[in-house]
């Protein structure tokens, strides 16, 4: 089995064509909506244990790589009047060369025999719509997907080990069902693939880095689950 490791969410950075569109918007740029703080460094603290790794370098309020094309949010409250020949333009320069890349690799492992177990990393903000989001770490997978459980069950006992006190939900604070790249992925591959969010609160993250303690016991669990996977 290989890891293919992605994050999606690890920039807020908007190219400069387009920051006249967001010359009110550094608030927001700036927070939970414009990036998730803590998921690069989490990344590339997983990233040795990758065969194949990839980061998408464009903010999500440009255009989301983590929506599917038809999706209503695919492009946000900045972008969405963007004419229809600049919204393609958009998505042939930033969303389809990353998701394309991710689905070649994974095409390509499969296609010599390999599984597949693709991890996306987020962090998610503790507080939304005043509902206070009490779950360190939350799994996302499909539950009709055999391995996906299998897999999220045994990554939870080895998060459990690393740290006893450490609060783990499954398909939370989101539904691993929900529109995504995963999503998108699992149906293009139904066998051999597994696709996982990691998501971690941003209670962990100060200044864009996440604790040291908390990035190790993922890598560690991380390392024995892979390892250990049948």
């Amino acid at each position: 089995m290989k890891l293919v490791l992605t994050c999606e969410h690890a920039y807020n950075n908007i190219p400069r064509k387009y920051q006249g569109l967001f010359l009110k918007a550094e608030k927001i740029l700036n927070s939970h909506r414009g990036y998730d703080p803590g998921a690069l460094e989490l990344f590339k603290t997983l990233e040795e244990l990758a065969y194949f790794s990839q980061v998408q370098e464009t903010g999500r309020l440009l255009v989301e790589v983590n929506r599917s094309i038809k999706h209503p949010q695919l492009f946000s409250e900045f972008t969405k009047k963007l004419p229809r020949r600049e919204k393609l333009e958009v998505l042939d320069t930033y969303y389809f060369p990353y998701r394309n890349s991710v689905e070649t690799q994974i095409s390509r492992l499969i296609e010599k025999g390999e599984k597949v177990l693709h991890l996306s990393v987020h962090t998610f903000t503790p507080y939304l719509n005043e509902e206070i989001r009490n779950t360190g770490i939350g799994l996302l997978y499909d539950s009709s997907r055999k391995m996906e459980k299998h897999f999220c069950k045994n990554f939870k006992q080895y998060l459990n080990e690393q740290n006893p006190h450490l609060k783990i939900r499954f398909n939370y604070p989101y539904l691993g069902k929900a529109d995504g790249f995963t999503t998108y992925l699992r149906k293009k591959f139904p066998e051999d693939y597994m696709g996982i969010e990691l998501e971690v609160n941003q209670s962990f993250v100060i200044n864009n880095q996440m604790n040291s303690a908390i990035k190790k016991q993922i890598f560690f669990a991380l390392k024995e689950a892979f390892i250990n996977y049948k």
